[in-house]
C-alpha cells in the first residue's frame, strides 16, 4: 500500500510543481508563452515581440460575444488610456463562432474606439498555452516576459458592486518595482468556447 502511495505521489507532483493556484498551466514567474503573426482588427500581423520595448505587457483574452467581457469592455478601454506609453495591452480572441470571428470583431473594434490591440487566433493556441478559461481573463508580463500577475480585473462583473480592483494594482506596484499584494486570482466570466474534436 505504501508502495502505491507514493507511486500516486510521484505522478501527481510534476503537474503541482507546473500550476497555479488558480491556473493548471501557469505559475507566477513562469516564462509567458509566445504568439506570432496574429491577425488583428487594423489588418495587421501581431507577435509579442512587438511590445519589446515595453516595460510591462498586460495580455487579456476575451471576446464579443460574451456579456461579463461586454461589461468590462469599458473599463479596458480606460484601464489602456491610463497607462498608455507605460504598459501594452493586447486584448485575444479564440473563439470562433460567428460572433467572434474577426470580421465581426474589427466592428467591435470600430464601434468602441479600442486604441489596444485586438487580435484572433483561430488555433485557440495562445489561450491553451496561458491556460485560460474565461472570458476575461488577465495576465500581467514583466520586463523578462514572465507571469507576474494573472486573474480577474477586480472582484465584480457589475461596476457598482466593484469592492476591490485586482489589475490596476498589479500594475501599480510593479511599475514601483514592488511585488504585487495580490499576484494570482480567481478569473471568471463566460467559458472559452473550445472547438470540439472529433475523433
Amino acid at each position: 500500500m505504501a508502495l502505491r502511495s507514493t507511486l500516486f505521489l510521484v505522478a501527481i507532483t510534476p503537474t503541482l510543481l507546473i500550476a497555479g493556484e488558480f491556473n493548471k498551466t501557469l505559475k507566477l514567474g513562469d516564462q509567458a508563452p509566445v504568439w506570432k503573426e496574429l491577425p488583428g482588427t487594423d489588418d495587421k500581423k501581431h507577435s509579442l515581440a512587438d511590445h519589446a520595448g515595453k516595460e510591462f505587457v498586460v495580455v487579456v483574452f476575451t471576446c464579443n460575444s460574451c456579456a461579463c467581457s461586454e461589461e468590462y469592455e469599458d473599463r479596458i478601454i480606460a484601464f489602456a488610456k491610463k497607462y498608455e506609453g507605460k504598459v501594452a495591452l493586447v486584448a485575444i480572441n479564440v473563439n470562433t463562432i460567428a460572433d467572434d470571428r474577426l470580421d465581426a470583431m474589427k466592428k467591435r473594434a470600430k464601434k468602441k474606439k479600442f486604441t489596444f490591440e485586438y487580435l484572433y487566433d483561430e488555433s485557440q493556441k495562445s489561450a491553451k498555452d496561458y491556460g485560460a478559461t474565461y472570458t476575461p481573463e488577465f495576465f500581467v508580463l514583466n520586463k523578462e516576459r514572465r507571469i507576474a500577475y494573472m486573474g480577474a480585473f477586480d472582484d465584480k462583473t457589475n461596476l457598482p458592486d466593484v469592492k476591490e480592483k485586482y489589475l490596476e494594482p498589479a500594475i501599480e506596484a510593479l511599475l514601483k518595482g514592488e511585488k504585487p499584494v495580490k499576484e494570482e486570482t480567481a478569473a471568471r466570466g463566460c467559458m472559452i468556447r473550445w472547438k470540439r474534436i472529433r475523433d
